[in-house]
Order: structure tokens, then C-alpha cells, then sequence
């Protein structure tokens, strides 16, 4: 037997479809029941039971009870990253999953991806704040600037508070194909924009919708290179 980690327990875990729905819905950063996961994931709710209780186990997932109701939430930042680069990677070679309806061009012009904003919306402020100077690309992945962080001061985002490391990621965008901005600078920007009445959620969908006004300062304040 090899020594070192075992993958297969994890790829065991993620590789059935009805837990990858599971895991999909949980992408929204919003704590759900097992209810409203067996519908996600078109399977009974013992049926979902089951299947919550291995992500458990396997730390994918976390619970938290309040009152009559227990909720879950992906385990941390981590599980999230780890699901969505296997989106990404789904997505590069054709595998997608094909649904109709309203929701489909909203989750491709932005939609959460966990706690910061991706889809069309979510790769124009990536793209926008390297042309503009404020992120640089190193080795390691993007970087603020110091023009960077003067940006963010104006946006009311005090980037020496946000203490996770690192502070600026790359994340490969599962519809555009290309990346667009996580980690904390990431999330900082989503919840100001949040708070600033530029854009809010759809539903309980993971689909967000600018407001007039917010789309134009959106526009104003990550304009598109070029």
C-alpha cells in the first residue's frame, strides 16, 4: 500500500452525482436544511440523510442545530475551493450539466461562488483591477498593489483588517473560462457592493441581480479593459 493521503475517500465522496448536488448547493455560502438539500439533489429526504451524514464524516460538510432544525454548510473555504476547481475542471472539457430555464442566464452573469462574486460580473472585476494596476499577478497568484489598496479604501474596505492569508486568489470561473477574484478582497468586495445596494440575490438561488443604479457604479468603478 502507498503511504500519504488517501484521494480516493475524498473522490468517493464528491464522485456521486447526488451528493455533488449536495455539494453544488451548498456553493451558495447559505446554511440549508435536509429538506431543502434532498430537493436539490432529487433524492428522498432519508435518502439525503444518508448522503449528509458520509460528507460529515468525510468533513466536506458541517452542521449546526437552531431550534427544531439542523443546518449545513460546507466545512470552510477550502471545501469550497476544492468544489469549485473541480467545477472549473468539469467545465473546460465539456462536461455541464444542462438545465433550462430562467435561472441559467443569471447564473452566468453572476452568481455567489461561496462568499465572493463570479460569472460574467465576477471576471469584469477581476480583469479590471489587474488592468488598472491594482492587482499584480505573481508567481504565487494575484496581489494587491498599493494603488490596489487605496482603491479599496475608497470602496470602504480596510484591507489591514482582513487577516486571512492570502488575500487575494485566483479562482477559475466554471462559465466564463477564465478567473475571477476570491479570498478575503474577494468577499470584502461582495459584501460592500451588498451593502451598497448594487446587487442582491435572487431567491434562494445562487443567481445575483445588479439594480440599475448598481450595475452603473459597478461599470463606473470595474470598468472593462480595453
Amino acid at each position: 500500500m502507498k503511504d500519504g493521503p488517501d484521494i480516493a475517500l475524498t473522490a468517493a465522496l464528491i464522485g456521486d452525482p447526488a451528493r455533488a448536488n449536495i455539494l453544488s448547493a451548498l456553493m451558495s455560502g447559505k446554511a440549508l436544511t435536509a429538506r431543502e438539500l434532498s430537493d436539490e439533489a432529487g433524492i428522498t429526504a432519508q435518502t439525503a440523510s444518508s448522503h449528509l451524514r458520509k460528507l460529515l464524516e468525510g468533513g466536506l460538510i458541517a452542521a449546526t442545530a437552531q431550534g427544531r432544525h439542523r443546518y449545513f454548510t460546507l466545512s470552510g473555504a477550502e471545501a469550497a475551493r476544492l468544489i469549485e476547481a473541480l467545477m472549473g475542471f468539469a467545465a473546460a472539457r465539456g462536461q455541464l450539466r444542462h438545465r433550462t430555464g430562467p435561472r441559467d442566464p443569471a447564473l452566468r452573469a453572476a452568481r455567489l461562488c461561496y462568499n465572493h462574486l463570479a460569472g460574467e460580473a465576477g471576471v469584469q472585476l477581476y480583469e479590471s483591477l489587474i488592468a488598472r494596476g491594482h492587482l499584480m499577478l505573481a508567481p504565487d497568484g494575484p496581489a494587491l498593489t498599493g494603488a490596489g489598496t487605496a482603491f479599496l479604501h475608497t470602496m470602504g474596505i480596510a484591507p489591514e483588517g482582513l487577516r486571512r492569508k492570502p488575500l487575494c486568489r485566483a479562482c477559475l470561473d466554471w462559465s466564463e473560462r477564465r478567473s475571477h477574484l476570491a479570498g478575503p478582497v474577494g468577499q470584502a468586495l461582495l459584501t460592500r457592493m451588498q451593502e451598497m445596494g448594487w446587487i442582491t440575490r435572487i431567491g434562494d438561488s445562487r443567481a445575483l441581480r445588479f439594480t440599475p443604479t448598481g450595475r452603473a457604479a459597478f461599470d463606473h468603478a470595474f470598468p472593462p479593459p480595453g
